[in-house]
């Protein structure tokens, strides 16, 4: 289906400015989320520099908005059914992208809570490879979509998968953890916050490899170890 709707978008159809949007949308959500990933991880945030994080969400929301509305006049004015389930798709697919950004503004913000970097031990180690790991199939995404690439997709879907399971762990050892409770706040609000941004990579990387009635969702057979991603 997906290579259908990527058709409609490089043509000169009303629909191709709504895939350029969407583009746009994830590009703008990635720069952000590896800004935020760098102030999580100890750099210093100048005041221009928080204000770009949210300059960048708000960006975001505009262009989420925008496209709804591009859908909503596109299927008023054209009697194109087949169109139809692709621009039901991009409805679906650009709320998980506004999330992306609301979930890079929340990293930035844990920095406020850290009294100076976040501590060097094991627990430590394995938030920044799960940081590492979803920055990469985030990173990977946008490709993979572009050329409606199924197998890689999939790929990138188990990698995500093992890295929800991983920030799940890592959250329960923090927990029993002898940390202080700042550090306690910044481990556990960064686990959340990496799983949340892979769960809503995963639902876009869905629609490469899922049918549009199973978006977000995941077939047993299709995926080893099949993992809820939902909120």
């Amino acid at each position: 289906m997906l290579r259908q709707l990527l058709s409609i978008f490089r043509s000169d159809d009303p629909l191709k400015k709504m895939g350029e949007d969407f583009a746009q949308m994830l590009k703008i959500t990635y720069d952000t989320t590896m800004k935020a990933g760098e102030v999580f991880s100890g750099e210093s945030l100048k005041p221009e520099e928080r204000t770009w994080i949210y300059e960048q969400d708000v960006q975001v929301n505009k262009l989420e908005r925008k496209i709804r509305k591009q859908v909503i006049a596109y299927l008023s004015i054209h009697t194109n059914a087949p169109a139809l389930p692709y621009c039901l798709l991009l409805m679906s697919l650009v709320k998980d992208v506004e999330r992306l950004g609301d979930y890079a503004k929340n990293l930035s913000e844990i920095a406020d809570l850290q009294d100076g970097c976040i501590p060097d031990d094991d627990l430590c180690s394995e938030l920044r490879e799960i940081k590492s790991g979803v920055e990469a199939v985030f990173g990977s995404t946008a490709d993979v979509f572009e050329r409606s690439d199924t197998e890689k997709a999939m790929e990138l879907t188990r990698q995500g998968q093992d890295l929800a399971r991983r920030s799940d762990m890592l959250i329960e050892k923090v927990a029993h953890s002898c940390h202080d409770s700042n550090t306690v706040t910044s481990l556990v609000l960064g686990a959340r916050y990496y799983k949340r941004i892979g769960g809503h990579v995963l639902n876009i990387l869905s629609g490469v490899t899922m049918p549009l009635h199973k978006v977000d969702y995941y077939d047993e057979d299709a995926v080893t170890g099949e993992y809820s991603i939902n909120d």
